[in-house]
């Protein structure tokens, strides 16, 4: 059984940083970085297997906490794919009683993942995402 936890120990952290390293868009982040992130963020959403004392899935939210919310680092680890952990992420951010209030709640996702997340009232937007690479 899977408890939805909102803060990590120095094990999860690095639990998580071992999924990050498995995914091409965050297999750069360094170990000495995530505490940083994790402290950066508004809200933590862990799925902790108690049983296998792991990390089974991850995502976290930064917030204005009025107009806007952002959905980052919807992750599952490989071998809890397939069981809908993804979902029950996806569900445990779009349910919080502190995010009801939002105006939007944002994310972002490849192409392919884009009817998983429409199922949770997600919509592609109109605008055009605007980036200003770092160095």
């Amino acid at each position: 059984m899977l408890t939805l936890i909102h803060q990590l120990t120095p094990a999860q952290v690095e639990q998580l940083h071992q999924m990050y390293l498995q995914e091409w868009w965050s297999k750069d982040r360094t170990l000495a970085d995530v505490p940083t992130l994790l402290g950066n963020s508004d809200l933590l959403f862990g799925l902790w297997d108690a049983e296998t004392h792991r990390l089974a899935g991850f995502c976290r939210v930064l917030t204005d906490w009025v107009y806007r919310a952002i959905v980052f680092d919807v992750i599952v680890a490989a071998d809890y794919r397939g069981q809908g952990l993804g979902a029950q992420l996806v569900e445990h951010v779009t349910t919080h009683p502190r995010l009801a209030q939002v105006e939007c709640i944002q994310l972002f996702c490849t192409p392919e993942m884009r009817p998983f997340y429409e199922k949770y009232g997600f919509g592609q937007a109109e605008q055009l995402l605007m980036v200003r690479p770092y160095g």
